[in-house]
């Protein structure tokens, strides 16, 4: 954990997190999608996981507008798409 004054990412380190982000993300639509089907949309679960989906969807927003911050003339438009 980093501590004292913040020190932005690096470029690789943005790549690394946006390779697991964007993994966990494919998997928890995977599984809502799921849920959903075998529990019906109204179901609590299903929109319980589905907002969850939601702020996943809204954290590679943020980190992918953090990267751009960080990272002023890289390439990062894809880091977490």
């Amino acid at each position: 954990m980093r501590q004292g004054t913040p020190i932005p990412l690096t470029f690789e380190e943005h790549r690394q997190l946006g390779g697991e982000i964007r993994k966990t993300r494919a998997k928890l639509h995977q599984l809502c999608d799921l849920v959903a089907a075998v529990y019906g949309p109204n179901n609590q679960a299903a929109f319980t996981f589905a907002r969850a989906v939601e702020a996943v969807d809204r954290l590679c927003l943020d980190l992918q507008a953090q990267a751009s911050a960080d990272l002023p003339g890289y390439p990062t438009d894809t880091l977490y798409r």
